[in-house]
């Protein structure tokens, strides 16, 4: 009969936990603590201000490898060092040159119906 009763209420219990939790489940997400300064820090890189940090460093390096005489092997190895930062600083743009963009997931109405037809749909909303 004990062994029953403390079942029973473990049950209640679990079943209480689950009702209590499933508002909490069924969110979509979107709301993690890290997500908001991730996403500052995306968009300092890929901005316009990284683009021209990543540009003077890349044109200051290779100037320094070209014109810097004799470098001793921690002053190369901290220029190549800048070198690269700047490269990956600036890859975003040197992509975005090539007409490159974000991934693209399903197809759009100009590759459905041509890019005349769906001129004219826009027209007609």
């Amino acid at each position: 009969m004990q062994l029953e009763k403390s079942a029973l209420t473990i049950a209640a219990i679990a079943i209480a936990a689950i009702a209590v939790a499933s508002p909490t489940f069924a969110s979509s997400g979107g709301s993690l603590p890290w997500e908001g300064p991730l996403e500052q820090i995306q968009e300092s890189i890929t901005g316009p201000v990284a683009g021209y940090i990543a540009l003077a460093a890349v044109a200051i390096a290779g100037g320094m490898l070209i014109f810097g005489g004799e470098l001793n092997d921690f002053a190369r190895r901290l220029v190549y060092v800048v070198l690269v930062a700047g490269i990956l600083l600036g890859a975003t743009t040197i992509v975005g040159l090539f007409g490159a963009t974000g991934a693209s997931i399903g197809v759009t109405a100009e590759q459905i119906i041509g890019p005349d037809q769906s001129r004219e749909r826009e027209g007609a909303l």
